[in-house]
């Protein structure tokens, strides 16, 4: 049996389905990269991470993730503590 492409398909629960899956594919990754840095990862990093639907909000924390000194670090912008 043949598999039809369905992606041209779009309707709002169509659209839905796949945010969540990026969204949970964004957690994922982030979950992904701190672990492979070693970073112990708290449930309450976890619970956030994995909660969020916002893609934006994820890109930003997956960039954090791969030199933040902590888990807990992806949700704060280090640049912003520096000092000149």
């Amino acid at each position: 049996m043949a598999t039809r492409d369905l992606s041209f398909y779009r309707s709002y629960i169509a659209e839905e389905i796949r945010a969540e899956g990026q969204a949970q594919a964004g957690a994922e990754s982030i979950l992904v990269v701190l672990g492979a840095r070693g970073l112990a990862i708290p449930d309450h990093v976890r619970g956030r991470v994995t909660s969020c639907t916002h893609l934006d909000t994820l890109t930003r924390w997956h960039r954090r993730a791969v030199t933040a000194p902590t888990a807990e670090d992806i949700f704060t912008d280090l640049t912003d503590l520096t000092t000149e």
